[in-house]
């Protein structure tokens, strides 16, 4: 026993010694904020002051490339790999999680000795082991799907357990990542903050919303017809609070005279999500032309990188991890190979030679590839971007031996990654000790029957009109381990609906209670600056309906929610079931 101790202490020792000359890293994402969306990029009608000086005071990257959504961008960045190699193919129904066998970002630095943390935007997946808390951070505050319909007092998760937020969600993640920086001030830290704006619904404080309601946007998007002017005048509002976020990460930093020994990474996971200004680039999120996968990079480390510097070679978001582990002379995550270069030597100005290289974009099927001079388009085009940033001439006739070349990479880089493949069926996953509460939202469901999502996209959606016996929920999960489960449902039911009874039931084991008491609270009225477009789902607040336990087998199959008898008009609307599984019995 003295020998296991000390062999323990002496470890813990060296991890320290190992860790504590480190750089402590700092990572600031935003969601769907495109390239123009910075004063810093040319765009007039707004100021973003602190993400200027940010970019001013480190590396700025030119041409930088990320996905066209959400999802595969933030699952590039953890892995150093293409998102399709990881098993990431959507954004939400489970689509979007992350394979297990895929090492992380995090999961390096903590191997090192770090202390990591995330605070925002997941969307990598839900349930242990896909959860944050399971790909290497220690700490996690925010949401794991893809979207949230609340932006306000937001309900939220830390390490698993539900919370409520506290005031903006921008302004909530950002005092949550402060304090963890603070707590781990003594010791290297990565820090990991995957804003969610300006993403929709489009909402923001109001002191923020008044400064432009009613402001003129002379700068307009290409696409002039197409743009909403309120919607560019309350995504510039969103943008504007979150620079002054952004301003309170780099304060505290300061405060803390941590400045100097950190690396501050700031980009953007996508295009705009709206037809507004950005350089005069084609595309906008979800497209995989240039203005819907490129973004801002800013890279500072004080006495390291050069202020002012500007590099030119195009990069991409799978070049994250192996810069940063090499940085901060930390070890690869894993042993499978990776897409991406290792940018230390452009950013430490150790060499100006850069060979050319090609990044390919993929969404739903569609996919391009970028050479540091041109792009083909997902038709075949060719497109000198040099010569037409704004990618409005097809030049594949003029260099044909050009267009075959990238065309031939680009049909290769398909076949090797599985675009158009069908992906592989993948349970949800339920039942681990080590984090035994297992939610299952509407958005990992399946409706059948006359039941319905309240909103056509699945993220942050619930399940609605269930008026029927024939109706009912499903979920296709996997069970990890045998044993007693606590069964909970988040539900709304009128008050004159209550009373009916329900079934949850999963290979050949079966619970039934009652939906009762009525709870049938009205929509949020304090979530929206602009009205909620018609595929985002509205919000309001949900109770918990306790069934009791189901003892659970290890195995894999549908869980099933129906209703046996309903005395009124519908059963109820259901935004989750959690199972939980619980201790055994002495």
């Amino acid at each position: 026993m003295k020998r296991l101790l000390a062999w323990l202490l002496l470890s813990l020792s060296s991890l320290a010694g190992y860790a504590a000359d480190r750089p402590n890293v700092v990572i600031l994402l935003a969601d769907d904020q495109g390239w123009g969306d910075l004063s810093l990029n040319g765009n007039t009608n707004l100021a973003t002051p602190n993400l200027d000086a940010l970019g001013r005071s480190g590396a700025r990257f030119d041409r930088f490339f990320v996905c066209p959504v959400c999802a595969p961008t933030r699952a590039e960045l953890l892995t150093g790999r293409y998102h399709l190699r990881g098993g990431v193919r959507g954004v939400s129904s489970g689509d979007e999680r992350l394979n297990l066998d895929e090492r992380t970002l995090a999961e390096a630095f903590r191997a090192a000795g770090y202390a990591t943390g995330a605070f925002g935007k997941w969307h990598n997946g839900s349930q242990w082991p896909y959860h944050p808390n399971a790909r290497g951070f220690d700490e996690y505050y925010g949401f794991t799907s893809g979207h949230w319909a609340e932006y306000f007092d937001a309900h939220l998760e830390h390490n698993g357990e539900p919370v409520r937020g506290q005031g903006y969600i921008t302004d909530d993640l950002t005092t949550h990542a402060l304090a963890f920086i603070a707590q781990n001030r003594a010791r290297p830290f990565f820090c990991y903050v995957p804003y969610n704006v300006p993403h929709s619904p489009f909402t923001v404080p109001e002191e923020d919303w008044r400064h432009f309601k009613d402001q003129p946007m002379p700068q307009r998007g290409q696409d002039g017809a197409d743009e909403d002017l309120p919607v560019t005048r309350c995504v510039a509002a969103m943008n504007v609070n979150l620079d002054r976020n952004v301003g309170r990460v780099l304060r505290r930093l300061d405060e803390l005279h941590l400045a100097a020994n950190t690396i501050v990474v700031y980009f953007t996971d996508n295009g705009p999500n709206s037809y507004r200004w950005n350089g005069g680039m084609k595309g906008r999120k979800g497209s995989t032309d240039e203005g819907g996968v490129r973004s801002p990079l800013f890279v500072r480390w004080p006495g390291r990188i050069a202020p002012g510097t500007t590099l030119a070679p195009i990069a991409g978001a799978i070049d994250l991890l192996p810069t940063l582990t090499s940085l901060a002379g930390v070890p690869l995550p894993g042993s499978k190979p990776l897409d991406g270069r290792d940018l230390s030597p452009l950013l430490l100005g150790q060499t100006t030679e850069w060979p050319d290289r090609r990044i390919f974009s993929h969404w739903a099927g569609r996919a391009s590839v970028r050479t540091q001079r041109y792009r083909l388009d997902t038709t075949g085009g060719l497109f000198d971007l040099q010569a037409d940033p704004s990618q409005s001439r097809n030049i594949a006739a003029d260099q044909p031996a050009v267009a075959a070349e990238l065309r031939q990479a680009l049909a290769t880089w398909r076949t090797e990654t599985g675009v158009g493949t069908k992906a592989a069926v993948r349970p949800f996953t339920v039942g681990y000790p080590a984090f035994p509460r297992s939610p299952l939202p509407a958005r990992d469901g399946v409706a059948h029957g006359g039941a319905k999502r309240s909103s056509g996209a699945p993220n942050s959606s619930f399940f609605t009109r269930w008026q029927s016996t024939d109706d009912s929920l499903t979920w296709d999960i996997a069970v990890a381990t045998a044993g007693t489960y606590g069964v909970a449902i988040d539900y709304t039911c009128p008050v004159a609906d209550a009373g009916s009874t329900i079934e949850v039931s999963f290979n050949g084991n079966k619970i039934t209670g009652t939906v009762a008491p009525g709870w049938d609270p009205p929509f949020y009225t304090n979530q929206d600056t602009l009205p909620r477009p018609a595929q985002e789902s509205p919000a309001k607040e949900f109770h918990s309906l306790d069934l009791g336990s189901i003892r659970l087998e290890k195995g894999a199959g549908p869980l099933t929610l129906r209703a046996l008898k309903i005395p009124g008009a519908s059963v109820m609307d259901v935004r989750r079931v959690t199972l939980t599984l619980l201790p055994p019995t002495p």
